[in-house]
């Protein structure tokens, strides 16, 4: 078993690798640094654009779409998820429904989007919605499929009779570590929705980024993707924090 240093150095000397590779292929000309352009560059292009308020801007356009969007999907996802996964009739009924639409991807929703919203937020946060909504319904529905019968008759026998009781006393706290791998998910794939969302026009990075790229401006595209990368970590720690305490109980 490695020491806890050796843990915590690992990942820094492969990360650190990965960068001196990354400068040295361009540097040593194996690859066109306008078309890979060495890290070394990046910290000039970043501080041109934060200058220039345009990655202030776009962070904050492509958070509010990414939080927006997230929330609903997440919302409704869970809603969908615990109806089917409570009632075989609702399941029943929305099956065919189901099958038709989980298999069209997040992308294929971007031309009605643009139809039915324009070129605005409301369709980026649409857009963003669908990414995670299917990842969450499964999430939510398999989480309290899985449920033990044996706690929702003890509930019963304790007084919990109606529906809503069951749920939120017994159902929701005993699906509640599957239903967050789910949205641990969803906050990893909404970023990718919010690129999609963004290419065609919405204003936030996935905008800026196609912007950069006619211009063949790589740096900048690779900025872009590094900050989409470290709030993507920002959001997935303070996540798993999150539900490190929300499952304190089963510590």
């Amino acid at each position: 078993m490695r020491s806890r240093p050796a843990a915590l150095l690992l990942p820094l000397v492969g990360l650190a690798a990965f960068f001196a590779l990354w400068e040295a292929v361009p540097r040593l000309g194996l690859v066109n640094p306008a078309f890979l352009p060495p890290p070394s560059v990046l910290p000039e292009a970043f501080l041109r654009e934060l200058r220039s308020g345009q990655w202030l801007a776009a962070v904050a356009g492509s958070l509010g779409h990414y939080l927006a969007g997230l929330a609903l999907g997440v919302g409704l996802g869970i809603a969908a998820g615990t109806l089917t996964g409570m009632s075989r009739t609702a399941e029943g009924l929305t099956a065919w429904v189901v099958r038709v639409l989980r298999p069209v991807p997040g992308l294929a929703w971007v031309p009605f989007a643009i139809i039915w919203f324009g070129v605005s937020p409301e369709a980026a946060l649409f857009i963003v919605a669908i990414g995670v909504f299917w990842i969450v319904y499964f999430a939510a529905h398999g989480a309290i499929r899985g449920v033990d019968r044996d706690l929702i008759e003890l509930a019963a026998a304790f007084g919990f009779r109606s529906g809503p009781e069951r749920l939120v006393t017994v159902v929701w706290p005993a699906a509640m570590p599957g239903i967050l791998v789910g949205v641990r998910t969803a906050i990893g794939q909404a970023w990718m929705a919010v690129v999609a969302a963004e290419i065609f026009g919405v204003a936030g990075l996935g905008q800026r980024m196609m912007q950069a790229s006619t211009l063949l401006a790589t740096d900048i595209v690779v900025v872009y993707m590094l900050t989409m990368a470290l709030l993507y970590g920002v959001f997935d720690a303070g996540f798993t924090a999150l539900q490190r305490w929300m499952l304190r109980w089963r510590a």
